[in-house]
């Protein structure tokens, strides 16, 4: 019997007009996903959308709609917003997210040195978890992924640690890790994400002090199976 391709789901990405979200979206609709591009402006959505379209020379499924949308329609939801606006873009979708992956990519930084400033639940994504209750899982991930050459085709040095609700949501999230062309390791808990989440900021002065625009991290000494 003839083996059946995986279905591929539809991934909502919030905020999916900045430079991060927008490099995901083209990498995820280049693997054939169905991409929703969210965010506060439709008219800005679209734009982002077209764009993506353009570069992959039109041979893609890339939609620009709201935020609240793109959460509702998505099976896979990934909030890729600046911290100042974390909470209310979840405030604004948490009524639809119920029984999907949340993927968190926000950082809290503090302005204007890029500081990093964790919240008072411990981490964005812990803070995600708390404001969107139990019936929502949550997974962390691409905090430490440079958005220079995510619109690129160019392969990417840099491995994203991925933490989680659970084993289930680290699992969907490594997926959509492998299928935007990345080595993603499972790394625990979402508690664990106060680690990721802080080291955004090292790099940041990696990247300053020594003058580049994409320092990862690398795991070393582990076997990817």
């Amino acid at each position: 019997m003839e083996e059946k391709a995986p279905l591929l789901l539809t991934i909502g990405v919030l905020g999916g007009t900045g430079k991060e979200g927008k490099g995901l979206a083209y990498r995820w609709a280049k693997a054939g996903y169905k991409v929703l591009i969210g965010s506060r402006s439709s008219e800005r959505a679209v734009t982002a959308a077209s764009e993506i379209i353009q570069l992959l020379e039109g041979s893609s499924s890339v939609v620009g709609t709201s935020n609240l949308e793109a959460a509702q329609l998505a099976e896979i939801v990934v909030l890729t917003v600046p911290y100042e606006a974390h909470r209310e873009t979840l405030e604004s979708v948490k009524d639809v997210l119920k029984g999907k992956l949340l993927i968190d990519v926000t950082v809290p930084l503090a302005k204007p040195r890029n500081k990093v400033q964790m919240p008072p639940a411990g981490s964005a994504a812990q803070e995600a978890r708390e404001i969107l209750g139990e019936d929502v899982q949550v997974a962390a991930a691409f905090q430490n992924t440079s958005h220079e050459l995510l619109l690129t085709d160019d392969d990417l040095e840099c491995d994203v640690l991925v933490t989680g609700t659970s084993k289930e949501a680290r699992a969907e999230a490594l997926t959509v890790v492998d299928a935007a062309g990345l080595i993603g390791w499972d790394a625990g808990p979402i508690e664990n994400s106060v680690v990721v989440e802080g080291l955004t900021s090292v790099l940041i002065h990696i990247n300053k002090q020594y003058d580049s625009t994409h320092a990862g991290i690398k795991i070393t000494g582990v076997e990817k199976k």
